[in-house]
């Protein structure tokens, strides 16, 4: 799981101003939903690349998809994290909109593009 966290954050880190605009505006990403498909072993002193990219965005979520490759490029792992905008005064799901959703859009990629 720290894995998939750790790709998650490094991807988001290198968005800065839009985490910023949104903890500003009281929002912020959470997830809702993990589901992880575990492909082959990996053992201490493997070396591993965690890819991370966001694949889908609806009306008040989206998904962001995760591998994790071997450096001999066997997947180790695949992961599909549904995130939603929470509006953290309301404690509740907010509409991806604006500003938001168009950063977003343009950081989506289709699944395929995570292909060995």
């Amino acid at each position: 799981m720290s894995l998939w966290r750790e790709g998650r954050w490094d991807f988001f880190d290198q968005h800065p101003e839009m985490i910023k605009e949104l903890h500003q505006a009281g929002r912020a990403f959470v997830v809702v939903n993990l589901n992880i498909d575990y492909l082959a072993a990996a053992v201490h002193g493997d070396d591993l690349e965690i890819i991370t990219g966001i694949v889908e965005i609806g009306e008040r979520s989206g998904v962001c998809h995760h591998r994790i490759v071997r450096k001999d490029g066997t997947v180790i792992a695949r992961a599909d994290l549904t995130f939603v905008l929470l509006d953290m005064r309301a404690n509740k799901a907010a509409a991806i909109e604006a500003e938001v959703r168009e950063a977003l859009v343009a950081l989506t990629l289709p699944k395929e593009a995570f292909s060995a």
